[in-house]
């Protein structure tokens, strides 16, 4: 069997760490895999496959500039006497993590950059800032730059049509089955309700996330007389300013963030995003296995895959949210059967193309 690494930051709770450990999961019995973190922590650990080999690398932290380098070039230095080449395949799955990056180059000369989100928009449209961060991750070195949307693709190229041929896009894989089987799961925070229930679910990040325009859009609704709730499942850096702003409406509540999201996701009645950007959302796949409808802003590649089809795609305004909550307030939604066989099947030939 051939012998390929994987690289990343930790195994917290997160749509990137979600899609690593479905992809470790398919991979594992055709592949040799070696898992190098930054971090070996988070509540994913205990998921990854036991014949997956997991080591760390992180960089020193050290406050003296001058020792800190030092140490990181040693460490650098080590890590290539040991591992350089030594792999058939490498890849760095956690685009932001620049020691991630370093591992997969060195690893192997068949190497590859998974982009896992919209970073042009991350970088407010400053191509600047958009291209140093990718020439700063060295991506003249991959052999394959991967991206989980066509759209982000499309961005990347305007800016670096010299990599038009190593850039390919490939979906990440859904452990469809265990989401069935974990949505059966008892939870004891959360009942069904005779009301249309909406649930958020990810990190809390105004910047990204733009959770203000649920909390704004359900006050207007609730002044209009609709009945309904909105749960959010997930934290960050913006929950304190979430809670404050909702401190005064009964139908929002915020339940944390949970291992197992999908029993909240089965007993709701939609998905409800309202994102400035994204890469391609886990959650929009989550909610198809369970068949809940997607009521989304205009995010990655939401007008191709779920509009009409899917859900609902609105403008990225707290005006759309509230257009979108309404509509299927008034109309609701039925989304079309989701065959997660076949869109897995779709994705493990991509990349066992992109591995060789």
């Amino acid at each position: 069997m051939k012998n390929i690494l994987f690289s990343a930051y930790s195994l917290d709770v997160g749509g990137i760490e979600t899609a690593l450990v479905a992809l470790l999961k398919n991979l594992s019995n055709n592949y040799n895999i070696t898992l190098v973190l930054e971090k070996k922590q988070g509540i994913f650990l205990k998921e990854i496959p036991k014949n997956v080999n997991i080591i760390t690398y992180k960089t020193s932290k050290i406050k003296n500039t001058i020792f800190r380098k030092a140490h990181n070039y040693l460490k650098q230095l080590s890590f290539k006497l040991k591992y350089k080449n030594k792999f058939d395949f490498s890849a760095c799955f956690a685009t932001y993590s620049f020691p991630a990056s370093f591992v997969a180059r060195t690893a192997s000369k068949n190497s590859a950059l998974w982009v896992h989100n919209d970073y042009l928009n991350f970088y407010n449209d400053d191509i600047f800032q958009y291209r140093k961060f990718f020439n700063d991750l060295k991506i003249y070195a991959y052999k394959k730059i991967v991206f989980v949307s066509e759209m982000d693709r499309r961005v990347f190229i305007a800016q670096f049509p010299e990599y038009s041929k190593r850039a390919v896009v490939c979906n990440n894989l859904i452990d469809h089955e265990q989401i069935l089987k974990k949505s059966e799961e008892k939870v004891d925070d959360f009942k069904k309700k005779d009301v249309i229930t909406f649930i958020n679910i990810g990190r809390h990040d105004e910047k990204q996330k733009k959770l203000s325009r649920i909390i704004n859009a359900t006050k207007k609704l609730n002044k209009e007389g609709f009945k309904f709730r909105v749960i959010f499942i997930g934290k960050g850096s913006s929950s304190k300013q979430y809670s404050e702003m909702a401190k005064d409406l009964d139908n929002i509540e915020f339940l944390g963030a949970k291992k197992n999201p999908y029993p909240y996701l089965k007993n709701s009645d939609a998905l409800l995003m309202s994102s400035e950007f994204e890469g391609y959302p886990v959650v929009f796949v989550e909610a198809k296995i369970l068949n809940k409808p997607i009521i989304t802003t205009d995010v990655s590649d939401a007008k191709k895959d779920i509009s009409g089809k899917f859900g609902i795609v609105v403008e990225k305004s707290e005006k759309g949210v509230y257009k979108g909550m309404k509509e299927f307030l008034k109309n609701g939604f039925e989304p079309e059967k989701f065959d997660a066989e076949a869109f897995n099947a779709e994705i493990l030939a991509k990349l066992n193309s992109i591995i060789g």
